[in-house]
């Protein structure tokens, strides 16, 4: 069997990710291969990367989406396609360019196709008609891949269904952020790892602090991560006098797990998160969590009062309440917290994920190809998809 997975690029966790896919599905049988239609342009640019692996290719890597036109996406991908000729397809949305143009591509070549998302459905709010189109065209796909089994009920829309619905994209390689040891839990220190944007909310946790600071709780706060809205933060840190807040920009993935393990609990504050590694990051190193309780990752990985707190975002009270509830934890409760954190996680990993898409893989390749009436064939042979990222940071 032969799989590509395609995506607008393949930045930050995908990486990993990939290269264990490529050596799990290899001793499977099956050939992996990745494209990735853009080298510029992404969120995450951050995250450098000269890729050489031939199985891996990027199909403009000195553009972005804003420079090319669709039709010129769907010509270059169609030629990457046939030239690998794929039994499955595995792409994103069909909100997005690999996921409408993915979809046409098996559906013209009489191939399966998987789509993944993390994006709870709920969470994307969309005019009637868009979202039936939408609707309309996600149902022709074969298989759905989702982080985990509380994402199923915004698929209900599909009805009754003989759909393969599987699981656990959405892991870390979590023995790259273990500690050799248990944690102390005596760092005094609280962590918080973002892009710097407003969507994730780091002016109310830092309103927040200041309360925390003001009821002498010796515990500081650690922000990593950088982006547009650095200044305005360190100036409002500045502004309320703040001296237990710790700005350190960015900090490289390798020494990342470092500062983990120099903490106690680990908190991000979004407004919206469609999921949220660095949750994973944190629980993998041995963290406790406090988090927004509009992050995926938290539905799936905190379990309240075991490993952590979730909190609404709106409310600096709220936020400044889960600091304190953790802060005023004993030692050892403290420290079940982290044990807890880590059990959670391992359910998470990519051996894991790799059994997944393995079963998913053979069970679809093996039906029989599925029928994609005349309406759908319109809405996907006129829908390109789209490179829209804005409702990421705002």
């Amino acid at each position: 069997m032969r799989v590509v997975i395609l995506n607008n690029d393949f930045r930050v966790y995908w990486k990993d990710r990939l290269f264990f896919l490529k050596q799990y599905l290899a001793t499977r049988k099956i050939e992996f291969y990745a494209i990735e239609l853009f080298g510029k342009g992404s969120p995450y640019a951050f995250d450098v990367y000269n890729n050489n692996e031939q199985w891996w290719a990027c199909l403009f890597p000195e553009k972005s989406a804003a420079e090319i036109s669709p039709k010129d996406v769907w010509e270059a991908l169609s030629s990457a396609l046939f030239a690998i000729n794929p039994d499955v397809i595995i792409a994103p949305s069909i909100v997005f360019y690999p996921g409408a143009l993915g979809i046409r591509w098996a559906k013209k070549n009489n191939k399966k196709f998987i789509m993944f998302d993390d994006a709870m459905a709920g969470q994307v709010k969309r005019q009637f008609i868009v979202q039936w189109i939408k609707n309309l065209i996600t149902k022709q796909a074969d298989g759905f891949w989702l982080p985990s089994p509380n994402y199923l009920a915004g698929y209900a829309y599909l009805g009754p269904t003989k759909l393969l619905f599987f699981y656990g994209f959405n892991c870390i390689d979590n023995q790259r952020f273990k500690a050799g040891s248990s944690n102390p839990m005596n760092h005094k220190t609280i962590i918080c790892v973002a892009r710097l944007v407003p969507i994730k909310n780091i002016d109310a946790l830092i309103k927040a602090w200041a309360k925390i600071e003001a009821a002498e709780t010796g515990y500081k706060l650690l922000i990593v991560g950088t982006g547009p809205t650095y200044n305005n933060l360190t100036h409002l840190a500045a502004a309320l006098h703040l001296t237990t807040v710790e700005f350190l920009g960015t900090v490289p993935n390798e020494q990342l797990a470092a500062y983990y393990h120099k903490a106690d609990a680990f908190i991000l504050p979004s407004f919206s998160e469609s999921w949220g590694l660095v949750v994973n990051e944190a629980m993998a190193a041995g963290l406790p969590v406090l988090l927004s309780d509009n992050i995926n990752a938290a539905h799936c990985l905190l379990k309240e009062g075991e490993n952590g707190f979730t909190f609404n975002a709106r409310s600096t009270q709220d936020i400044e309440n889960a600091i304190l509830k953790f802060i005023q934890l004993g030692a050892a409760s403290k420290m079940q917290m982290s044990l807890n954190s880590l059990k959670e996680v391992d359910k998470l990993n990519y051996e894991k994920m790799g059994v997944q898409l393995t079963d998913a893989l053979v069970k679809i390749h093996a039906q029989k190809t599925k029928y994609t009436g005349v309406l759908a064939w319109i809405m996907i042979n006129r829908w390109n998809g789209r490179y829209n990222t804005k409702g990421w940071d705002n």
